[in-house]
């Protein structure tokens, strides 16, 4: 502001010197008189510009009173709180607020928060597929917009993506950890990077390799590995308006027979729980299941990215899939003091101090740029494979809730024969094609 007033006053005396070297001394006299008022009159006026932005500047200390109710998952409630406990120490200001922090899961926290938005937590952790719905019901505020740019800015890509609806930005990344990889008995597995090597291996081993085909999310790692796409478009307001899908395409094709393929195996298990699984030598899981991969396989545990697998056709495609995150959201507030205090809370939460100290406690990868790059989420094997396999999937984006039960169905029909490895391409591509023409009705 000093700069803006300085300029606006040397402006005016220049252009009196100007004038002045271009008449009369009469002239220059008039000149110097009437440029002396327009300096003084636009002294004043800078002078009142920089008053009203100091006003402006001038920072809140009491932000009233309230309270805020927190939902996150369990096995971070602790965590939570201790973390809320240096927010407060940080922010004495905030100290006519009461923070109560209670378990409820991401897998729960949209169902409920649709149900009763009023009755709903202020500030909760959710998965991002539920976003969409959660726009819909307005049951999301906006991101602010100081920290719009903190979180785009800091964040990974898909992260971002997966936040964002219609262009928007309506929540805080806390993660970027829940896709899917492979887990593997390295005395079983000698080389995990094709598909069809890790099924002989366990075959010759007489032991069972795990993935979840009847799963819409799992589904998606052939699909997507082929080029075959399926994505919705959603207005700002969540609602589905187009259905982005080439499942109905040789590509779909391809990826389908390989499903069926993989399905007539006899180390074939469907499923994705290593906790449930049995005879294990590979499965493809997550990150949430790490410890418990540990400890099944001992000194012989080992993870890798996704492989590739050799299609009908004879290209060998890499296997993809979605990338899926954990966001934080901020319920609309009729008090805009108190919608103060739940952005700063929500952008402390996510922020990178907080992402890695939560990483520290319980194993949540990360979603800040410089979080990630620390010497303990490095070493992580589990992560780093999951980090391996990110670079070929997309972001999970918003689909409907029936798509996740068509893509069951789509599998069943393979698991309970009905559709065959040796069914002919035609018949491949009438399933997709009623698959894909479905998924279109989802959308209006």
């Amino acid at each position: 502001m000093k700069k803006k007033l300085v300029s606006v006053l040397m402006t005016a005396a220049m252009g009196a010197t100007l004038l002045a070297g271009c008449g009369s001394a009469q002239e220059a006299a008039q000149t110097a008189q009437d440029t002396a008022e327009t300096v003084a009159e636009t002294a004043t006026e800078a002078a009142e510009v920089v008053e009203e932005a100091a006003e402006a500047a001038e920072e809140i200390t009491d932000y009233g009173t309230g309270d805020i109710k927190i939902w996150v998952a369990d096995n971070v409630v602790d965590f939570t709180n201790e973390q809320i406990k240096a927010f407060q120490d940080a922010h004495p200001e905030f100290s006519g607020y009461t923070f109560t922090v209670e378990a409820v899961g991401e897998g729960d926290a949209a169902g409920n928060m649709i149900t009763d938005v009023e009755a709903g937590a202020d500030i909760y952790a959710f998965a991002q597929d539920q976003i969409a719905r959660l726009v819909t019901a307005g049951a999301l505020e906006v991101v602010e917009d100081s920290n719009a740019e903190a979180v785009k800015a800091e964040n990974d890509a898909g992260a971002v993506g997966a936040a964002t609806v219609g262009g928007t930005l309506y929540a805080y990344p806390i993660t970027s950890d829940n896709g899917y990889f492979l887990y593997y008995d390295k005395s079983v597995v000698t080389d995990p990077s094709t598909l069809e090597g890790i099924i002989a291996d366990c075959e010759a081993a007489g032991k069972n390799f795990y993935f979840e085909i009847n799963s819409g999310w799992y589904q998606t790692a052939f699909f997507f590995g082929t080029g075959a796409e399926l994505t919705y478009d959603t207005d700002d307001s969540g609602n589905f308006t187009k259905c982005n899908s080439t499942y109905a395409s040789d590509a779909g094709v391809v990826a389908l027979k390989k499903i069926a393929e993989v399905a007539s195996s006899k180390a074939f298990q469907n499923g994705s729980a290593i906790s449930n699984a049995t005879n294990v030598g590979a499965i493809v899981d997550g990150t949430w299941d790490a410890q418990a991969a540990k400890d099944l396989f001992g000194d012989n545990y080992a993870c890798a990215k996704l492989p590739t697998f050799e299609g009908a056709d004879g290209k060998t495609y890499q296997m993809s899939g979605f990338g899926g995150f954990k966001l934080l959201g901020v319920k609309p507030q009729e008090d805009d003091l108190k919608l103060a205090v739940c952005d700063a809370l929500a952008a402390f939460l996510s922020s990178e101090e907080v992402q890695l100290a939560r990483y520290n406690a319980v194993g949540w990868g990360p979603s800040n740029l410089n979080a990630q790059k620390s010497d303990a989420v490095q070493a992580d094997e589990a992560l780093s494979a999951l980090a391996d396999q990110l670079q070929y999937t997309i972001p999970q984006g918003q689909y409907p809730g029936d798509y996740w039960s068509l893509a069951t169905s789509l599998g069943d029909s393979i698991i309970s024969g009905e559709i065959k490895a040796d069914a002919s391409d035609d018949d491949f591509m009438k399933a997709l094609t009623d698959f894909q023409t479905t998924c279109e009705s989802y959308a209006k």
